[in-house]
């Protein structure tokens, strides 16, 4: 095997089977192929689109160095890559006339990968989407303490949860539609597997909710975080988010991981104070469709 060689499957466990240390040998860094990984084997990775996922994987001198997925709806994933890995993996996607319509990555990987892209294929790449990566330190509660307490969202909540979710995703112009977020389609959105925690009020009214998936290789996202808008600026955000990172790492996390909007400073802030640490920032890029050739209509 030569040392740019990507391996391609559609089985996921045998992709597992050769990636799946790699992967959880930095949970932190590849929390999101963990949890989306793990998802798929539970479910079925085409369970619901009618198409398999690719994996991917390159192996160098008898160890695995990155991997990537294509999700039936062509999203590509990728673990940070080289110039030159990135290069050899765009080639290898047009050489087997695979066309992903976004990508998402570690910012350095995501930006090479999509200009490369272009190179290749003349599709122009659009940001879509930005993050900071946050890795639990020491766990630090907020003094002072806003009044409440954490609670566990139980089933009696489940519309509560769905409408703020759809209010976090109108609040963060996250890419979905919005109008799927709703009780009859929520199995298929990316919150349905988690679990939810609210911070009430002392009469039992909820001001604040997080979400946190269930762990995987020893970690847990907090995701998402949403207070209403007329009710921020009271430090509940910081107290629920508190709740559900002691409540992860009771569980046994190793590692309790967020992501956080770079264009919210405020947000970051907060989670510093509470003891998170920065460990890398994340791209997303959309393709367009490659402009016509001369002579082309």
């Amino acid at each position: 095997m030569r040392p740019d060689d990507w391996q391609l499957t559609e089985d996921i466990n045998d992709f597992l089977v050769r990636a799946g240390d790699f992967l959880r040998s930095r949970p932190a860094l590849h929390n999101t192929p963990l949890t989306d990984i793990e998802k798929m084997q539970r479910r079925g990775s085409d369970a619901h689109h009618g198409a398999a996922t690719i994996f991917g994987w390159l192996e160098s001198r008898g160890e695995v160095r990155a991997i990537f997925y294509r999700t039936p709806r062509d999203r590509l994933t990728l673990t940070p890559l080289s110039a030159e890995q990135a290069a050899t993996l765009a080639g290898h996607l047009v050489g087997l006339d695979h066309s992903p319509s976004s990508v998402i990555a570690d910012h350095d990987t995501a930006t090479v990968f999509a200009e490369i892209w272009q190179q290749h294929t003349g599709a122009a790449a659009v940001p879509f989407w930005r993050a900071h990566l946050y890795r639990l330190g020491t766990l630090t509660p907020l003094e002072p303490h806003p009044e409440g307490r954490g609670r566990a969202a139980g089933e009696e909540n489940h519309e509560h949860v769905v409408r703020w979710c759809r209010e976090f995703c109108v609040d963060v112009a996250e890419s979905v539609s919005i109008a799927a977020i709703d009780a009859g389609s929520w199995a298929d959105t990316r919150f349905a597997d988690k679990d939810f925690t609210f911070w009430e009020t002392s009469h039992g009214v909820p001001v604040s909710m997080a979400g946190s998936t269930s762990m995987v290789g020893g970690v847990i996202r907090v995701d998402p975080v949403y207070t209403p808008a007329h009710l921020r600026g009271r430090g509940y955000a910081g107290a629920v988010t508190v709740e559900v990172s002691r409540a992860a790492l009771a569980a046994g996390a190793t590692d309790v991981v967020l992501f956080a909007d770079p264009t919210n400073p405020t947000s970051s802030a907060l989670y510093q104070r509470i003891g998170y640490v920065h460990v890398a920032d994340f791209t997303g890029y959309k393709f367009s469709a490659a402009a016509p050739e001369a002579g082309q209509v």
